[in-house]
């Protein structure tokens, strides 16, 4: 049975003596899990977009934009990193241009900080539509922080909020 390791979510549930696995591409000849740079390049575009929903504060242009960061989090939980609309353009525009990955990581942490910023920016959002003063810009600042430290560092909080979950259920 698959084992969380402490140091990284790349290796979170690595089967033994195996990389992570993404049960999704069990296609003979194609690799298993995700790139990892991929979901860290879309962090790098999720904190730029969210970077403009705070300078847009509350208003129209706010919300909107804190929409389309709401939908692409969604595209993400609903077809999994490697297949959300960010994860298409990592695919199709930036890894081509890059060596290949030497290493692959399981997407269910990846996946489950998408859930973790869908509800962010989801809360975010209907309670700025229900009136609520300062919901959209605590939730866009809370989203913001999260992405840009794993786009700068690789520090996901999601995926790290994953493994001690997992820790927890005793996984």
């Amino acid at each position: 049975m698959p084992t969380p390791d402490t140091h990284s979510s790349a290796a979170a549930f690595a089967p033994a003596g195996g990389s992570p696995v993404d049960h999704a591409s069990q296609a003979p000849g194609r690799p298993t899990g995700i790139d990892p740079r991929g979901p860290r390049v879309g962090a790098g575009v999720t904190a730029t977009l969210l970077a403009g929903v705070l300078l847009l504060g509350d208003g129209p242009g706010g919300r909107l934009l804190l929409a389309l960061v709401t939908a692409l989090f969604a595209t993400g939980v609903v077809l999994g990193p490697a297949r959300s609309v960010l994860g298409r353009a990592y695919a199709v525009l930036v890894a081509p241009r890059l060596a290949p990955a030497t290493e692959r990581e399981d997407p269910r942490p990846p996946r489950f900080a998408q859930t973790v910023g869908l509800v962010i920016a989801g809360a975010g959002l209907a309670l700025a539509l229900l009136g609520v003063p300062g919901a959209l810009v605590v939730a866009a600042a809370m989203a913001f922080a999260a992405a840009f430290l794993n786009a700068a560092f690789g520090l996901c909080l999601g995926c790290e909020l994953y493994l001690v979950i997992a820790r927890w259920r005793g996984r």
